[in-house]
């Protein structure tokens, strides 16, 4: 039998630049490229219809830049340790090649699958790929873990970065047995109807030479605007390994060589935010709890309201404040929504309506087709005034001034809330009086901010108390 290896492809469905597939091929064996499809069905609190159905078109366009060097995606479907275990045994490959997941569910898979290797008498080979620096490379002066952004980046920016890889030669994949690729029904969803971007890696590459060309060069002055695209746009390529982030890096770097002061300016805030991605990463990676409990211990134990009637309209945006509603239907509309809108909302749900984090976080992660583990939980944590980094907890943002400040014209209010098309900015940048209506047919705000910013000031400072108490 000819000699084989296995690419397990996971977040890193592209064949450019792409560590471990590089890894696999100069072994020069026949390469099976697989991908392991979850067998959850039904809902699920960490990814929902808009991701999926994201996912189904990057499996797509991989098969078939798989097919013009020779190879064809594999899928099998089930746990990835017994689904891997059993292509083993059916093609006789004595590898598996596969680039490290980011967050805990990914490394505990991935210790899975090397005790079955071991076992079978086969290598298990994992690869740095998802970032420029994985957690464990950017350490304090001491080798321990960074838990504040500034150090950590200016660490992160002092290490050697890695070029871009090549394209794979042919991979000469043999025949071995296949599912069907999947789609939105093989977890039993229903199309979202989100207005999603073009799946798969020629797609990616493309926003990545237009934002390089366009949003970019003005990023540092446009990216904190909702309307039209002030940001790169890459975050969902970024999330599925569609483009390496080290060909995004170089390309950013190699812009700015040629650009105006100005520019540079903009392409280097935008590196910070690649470092910003990784910061999250490794806070994940560090303290895995945050998942599920608090960054910053003083404020575990928070009375948080549960998800309620309140939750519901948020979610639906029809809270009667214009920036949040404009920012949660387009979420439903398009499965993104931009990160100064995700701050505004996600503080609303915390600081005005003090409904627990947590929900909020794992609502995002089934709506967004960008939702990252890490970066979602640091961006909730950080709203919520909890997390690495994180705005005090006496900073409160208020919408209206917020509204004001990033979207004075309400061009991206109107764009996702016809109903108030004809509204002029300043009243939407201004909170109506009590019993009043921005506009009609419109729903009254929920809340008063100010009463509600002095209520969850008090929340936080009796904590607070509390916990001096039992120290």
């Amino acid at each position: 039998m000819a000699h084989r290896v296995i690419h397990w492809f996971r977040r890193d469905l592209r064949i450019t630049d792409n560590t471990a597939l590089n890894a696999a091929c100069a072994t020069g064996a026949e390469v099976i490229p697989v991908y392991v499809a979850s067998d959850w069905h039904g809902s699920h609190r960490w990814t929902g219809p808009v991701r999926q159905e994201f996912l189904c078109g990057c499996l797509r366009s991989l098969d078939g830049n798989l097919r013009t060097i020779e190879g064809r995606l594999v899928v099998r479907r089930g746990r990835a340790e017994e689904e891997l275990a059993g292509l083993i045994r059916e093609s006789g490959a004595s590898a598996v090649y596969f680039n490290r997941d980011p967050d805990p569910f990914g490394k505990s898979t991935e210790e899975r699958v090397e005790r079955v290797c071991r076992e079978m008498g086969a290598e298990a080979h994992g690869f740095k790929d998802h970032f420029i620096h994985e957690p464990d490379e950017v350490r304090t002066g001491t080798g321990g873990p960074f838990r504040v952004y500034t150090p950590y980046g200016k660490v992160w920016r002092s290490l050697d970065k890695a070029a871009p890889g090549p394209k794979p030669g042919p991979l000469k994949t043999p025949e071995v047995a296949s599912l069907p690729l999947p789609d939105l029904s093989s977890w039993g969803l229903q199309p979202s109807g989100a207005s999603l971007p073009e799946a798969g890696e020629r797609a990616a590459r493309e926003r990545l030479r237009k934002s390089l060309q366009g949003p970019l060069r003005r990023y540092g002055e446009d990216r904190n605007s909702p309307s039209g695209q002030s940001t790169s746009r890459l975050s969902q390529d970024l999330r599925f390994g569609l483009v390496s982030i080290r060909e995004v890096y170089a390309k950013t770097v190699a812009a700015s060589v040629a650009a105006t002061n100005a520019e540079r300016a903009s392409y280097d805030k935008f590196i910070g935010e690649l470092a910003w991605r990784e910061f999250y990463a490794s806070i994940l990676a560090t303290w895995p709890e945050v998942l599920e409990l608090e960054f910053n211990p003083q404020w575990r134990g928070m009375p948080w309201s549960e998800a309620d009637e309140r939750f519901e309209r948020w979610t639906r945006g029809e809270t009667g404040f214009p920036i949040v509603d404009a920012g949660m239907r387009e979420l439903l509309a398009t499965g993104f929504m931009h990160n100064r809108v995700r701050m505004i909302v996600a503080m609303f749900l915390t600081k005005d309506l003090q409904i627990d984090w947590r929900h909020g976080e794992a609502y995002f992660m089934r709506q967004l087709v960008d939702g990252e583990i890490g970066s979602n939980n640091g961006g909730w944590q950080w709203s919520a005034g909890t997390g690495a980094d994180a705005a005090p907890y006496f900073r409160i943002q208020n919408p209206w001034t917020q509204t004001k400040r990033y979207d004075p014209d309400g061009e991206y209010i109107k764009t996702w809330v016809p109903e108030l098309k004809n509204v002029p900015g300043p009243v939407l940048a201004t909170e109506p009086a009590p019993g009043l209506r921005v506009a009609p047919k419109y729903p009254l705000p929920m809340v008063r901010h100010s009463e509600e910013r002095d209520r969850t000031l008090e929340m936080f400072a009796a904590h607070k108390g509390r916990v001096a108490q039992t120290e």
